[in-house]
């Protein structure tokens, strides 16, 4: 008997290994994703600027990096004892102005340099809810707390995203042709819009996505993965989010990622994330007296587990 509807995923022909080098951008599903990577010690840079929801987000801080744009006084702002910019997330935010400004222009360069050397581009998109600034006439990626009064609610048509993200595709691949873009929708529930403008937004991102990787300039390097889809037919029960009933519990979490696994990460380095698991494991073990023989002995053992994999990748930090 079955009791769900699998969605087929084909096999990747360009699957990560543990030499890939992978950029993780975009909602806080990719951040889900992303520490999964982290966890089992790939290669990933994970959002140097933050959450970022929506394409013309991701849009601009992907081209400022690739176009060498440093930020300066006039892109950020004071506000509730801390520096912003409306181009970032929150968490960048800091209370000494200098130390904020050489902040984003490091983590700029660095998303340069990570995106010209990474072999696969993993980008989650989330909604095509937006907030334009009045003054500005200007779309940000966060509001920051700041008065809604002085921004605009609007919804990005399908055209507009489906042009935003051949943007991106243009720009990425033209610094960097070989690498494979993944795109994705985020299962996560943006029910603060409204329930019905939920369904509108990810029915306009969907669009848009499907339609650009149609494109015969944009399907080579660039691949789709149903991370949406899975949520809403594979998983369509409560008892797979968590208590805020909007987002993916670690039941669903680890459901999604071993899907995205078993598509896109080759054999030999499902064996390696297996040693990399137990290893975790391990460093996570509260003993019962840490200063026994046998648990001395336990951490001897582990610590050479670490070595030998660190001699085959030099790359990872326990």
């Amino acid at each position: 008997m079955q009791f769900t509807t699998p969605i087929p995923i084909q096999k990747s022909n360009f699957q990560i290994g543990y030499n890939s080098k992978i950029v993780s951008l975009g909602s806080c599903f990719a951040v889900n994703m992303g520490e999964k990577l982290d966890y089992f010690k790939f290669q990933n840079s994970l959002n140097p600027f933050g959450i970022l929801f929506h394409p013309l987000a991701l849009e601009k801080i992907i081209s400022k990096a690739i176009l060498k744009e440093e930020f300066t006084e006039d892109d950020i702002f004071f506000h509730n004892e801390r520096w912003h910019s409306f181009d970032v997330h929150s968490d960048l935010s800091a209370s000494d102005k200098k130390a904020f400004l050489k902040s984003l222009n490091t983590n700029l360069k660095k998303l340069e340099i990570d995106l010209m050397k990474s072999s696969h581009i993993i980008i989650t998109l989330g909604t095509s809810w937006v907030y334009r600034k009045i003054d500005s006439d200007s779309i940000v990626a966060n509001c920051h707390k700041v008065p809604q009064t002085q921004f605009k609610k609007e919804l990005l048509s399908v055209e507009t995203s489906k042009k935003s993200l051949e943007r991106i595709i243009g720009a990425i691949s033209k610094v960097n042709p070989k690498a494979k873009m993944i795109f994705t929708i985020s299962p996560v529930r943006h029910i603060k819009d409204g329930f019905t403008e939920n369904q509108w937004s990810k029915a306009n991102l969907i669009s848009a996505l499907l339609e650009t990787l149609q494109t015969e300039h944009c399907k080579l390097n660039t691949d789709y993965f149903p991370s949406y889809e899975i949520m809403m037919d594979e998983l369509r029960d409560y008892r797979f989010y968590a208590e805020d009933m909007i987002h993916p519990n670690p039941t669903a979490i680890n459901y999604i990622w071993k899907r995205f696994s078993e598509a896109w990460i080759s054999e030999e380095t499902l064996l390696v994330m297996q040693e990399v698991e137990n290893i975790q494991k391990g460093l996570h073990h509260r003993p019962f007296n840490s200063e026994s023989e046998q648990h001395l002995i336990f951490l001897a053992k582990l610590q050479n587990r670490i070595a030998v994999l660190q001699r085959q990748f030099p790359f990872m930090k326990f």
